[in-house]
């Protein structure tokens, strides 16, 4: 569908107006309706209920189509989604339809999303780790990029607003580049897991095997339960027992009364006054009816995710910012990021056929950073971290010996052999010439320019892969486990999940696109704290962070209006 430029139709004026409803939309919406705005909160994707619309929640394997493998047509319908292994029949509803949302690859970048209210919190891994001086201090210290205009002093009382409200289970370590977070007790780590930590931390002075932090509850917060242990979580979880928008934000920010929400609402720019040199609302197609509209408000939170961020900024430009609002440094759209994955190791070990453990843990354990650390010198910058599990073979493997018939069932009612994985996580830098822009040449079906992504990993990601390789193999032989195997798989940018970048703060209006508080420099009203705000990248989780962000930026917004500033 083409449209020709209408004349929008004007609507109500709000104190603010959230684009984007995920993990950190979702908390926009609370702290500003908390704080007495008036927020309206624009999603471009359909809402998504809490409980009521998990239609695969409850259901037993053999209860969903086509044995929990995508159909033909879903297949042709999430033709880039499936490049990555989080998408099944199970949990498809959730993600972007890919023939109607076309973007352009330069080299190719996997841009996993989705397309409904709440957003990636529904199908996040939940990892939430703190952020220390070691990661805000990196740019600085090596000279890659502009410093960060703050540090973990800065952020530290936000973590704890965030922790103590989502809920996160994990272990306090005094690990002094991974602080320590408020904390429900840990899931445990299983017999394996547990002798694999002591192997590892015995025999590598320095490194540490630690219980994952994740926001999933082991004790009730108000309207939650703690896990069930299903490691159902992609479904949507009808528990509440880990973090989204839906079990958690959205209800706070209803609960105020201050919140209004629209979906199927397409932000298409921001509004923008040049002779105050501020925002002034927020226009958009109603993907339902075609027709454009246009919300004001006093202030506006970009939260749209990193790359529709990029895109929205840049589609606002105007003939004072003709490369969008926020360019006028030359950083828009530049220093694109994520996490590399794709290397792993694993194998089998030998010994506990006595012991089991209870449930399906949605999680395992997690080995942080030691490279480029303590005195540590690598032939490259910055480092990475492991996230595996161990587990026992269950009822799907294969039995070489056994073919079919009742010696089969009989041999698969029991547990196979206990194995072991890991997968590394890596930083990469913010490189200026990763980057999206606008494609003139190529138009959605909304008659929109789509975005244009060029990022590739360079040779210091390279070299790193090589040490998270022959380090993870190391480690696990060092731990006894068998015939293991290690492989350098696809670190295509986007499969992490984790992009970053695009309009970085920074501590000067010459490069960098937001300032300390997460403003736009051009447009100190609009405010930008999903993941494009990123000034580099670390290999920590980064979702916690976003969210102590976007509380701390929402609490500076207040304040200012109050002062009349915006």
């Amino acid at each position: 569908m083409r449209r020709s430029r209408q004349s929008a139709v004007k609507l109500k004026t709000y104190d603010a107006i959230v684009i984007g409803s995920g993990i950190t939309g979702g908390w926009a919406a609370k702290e500003l309706c908390e704080r007495g705005l008036e927020t309206l909160l624009l999603e471009r994707g359909r809402m998504v209920e809490h409980i009521k619309d998990y239609p695969t929640a409850h259901l037993h394997p053999w209860e969903i189509g086509h044995g929990g493998e995508l159909s033909r047509e879903e297949k042709e319908r999430h033709h880039v989604q499936t490049r990555h292994y989080s998408i099944s029949g199970e949990n498809s509803h959730f993600y972007v339809d890919d023939r109607e949302n076309p973007y352009t690859e330069t080299h190719r970048y996997d841009w996993i999303r989705t397309d409904v209210f709440g957003g990636r919190s529904l199908l996040w891994a939940r990892m939430s780790l703190r952020w220390s001086d070691l990661d805000f201090e990196a740019n600085l210290r090596d000279g890659s990029a502009p410093d960060w205009p703050i540090r973990y002093r800065d952020l530290a009382p936000w973590y704890e607003h965030v922790e103590r409200f989502i809920g996160i289970s994990g272990s306090r370590e005094a690990i002094p580049h991974l602080p320590d977070s408020i904390f429900q007790a840990p899931m445990q780590m299983n017999c394996l897991e547990s002798d694999f930590r002591e192997k590892i931390e015995k025999r590598f002075p320095g490194r540490r095997v630690i219980h994952p932090r994740v926001a999933n509850l082991t004790g009730r917060l108000p309207g939650r339960d703690p896990c069930q242990y299903r490691n159902l979580c992609s479904r949507g979880c009808p528990y509440g027992a880990y973090f989204s928008t839906q079990s958690s934000t959205y209800p706070a920010a209803l609960a105020t009364g201050k919140l209004t929400v629209r979906t199927h609402a397409l932000a298409n720019r921001i509004l923008f006054d040049a002779d105050k040199g501020r925002a002034t609302g927020v226009e958009f197609i109603d993907t339902k009816d075609g027709k454009t509209y246009e919300y004001k408000a006093k202030v506006v939170f970009l939260n749209a995710s990193t790359l529709n961020t990029a895109w929205l900024l840049m589609n606002s430009a105007t003939d004072i910012w003709p490369g969008g609002l926020g360019s006028s440094s030359g950083q828009l759209g530049h220093n694109l990021m994520d996490h590399h994955l794709g290397v792993r190791m694993g194998g089998w070990v030998e010994g506990y056929e006595d012991k089991y453990y209870y449930g399906r843990r949605p999680n395992g354990f997690y080995i942080p950073r030691f490279r480029n650390i303590n005195g540590d010198k690598r032939d490259y910058l910055r480092g990475f971290g492991y996230q595996g599990s161990g587990s026992r073979q269950a009822w799907g493997r294969d039995v070489a010996e056994l073919s079919i018939g009742l010696q089969l069932k009989e041999a698969l009612t029991e547990p196979g052999r206990w194995t072991v994985g890991m997968m590394g996580f890596g930083e990469i830098l913010p490189y200026h010439e990763n980057r999206v822009t606008l494609d003139k040449t190529r138009k959605d079906k909304w008659g929109l320019n789509v975005l244009a992504i060029d990022c590739e990993l360079k040779e210091n990601e390279k070299k790193m892969r090589k040490d998270i390789l022959n380090d993870g193999v190391e480690m696990l032989e060092a731990a006894g486990v068998r015939d293991v195997k290690g492989m350098d798989g696809d670190g295509t940018p986007g499969r992490g999940i984790h992009e970053m970048g695009t309009a970085r703060m920074g501590t000067d209006a010459k490069n960098s696109v937001l300032n300390k508080w997460n403003q736009v420099w051009d447009a100190p009203n609009v405010y930008v704290t999903d993941g494009s705000f990123m000034t580099s990248a670390s290999c920590v989780n980064p979702s916690l962070t976003y969210m102590a962000v976007t509380a701390r930026a929402a609490d500076h917004a207040v304040s200012e209006l109050k002062k009349g500033n915006l």
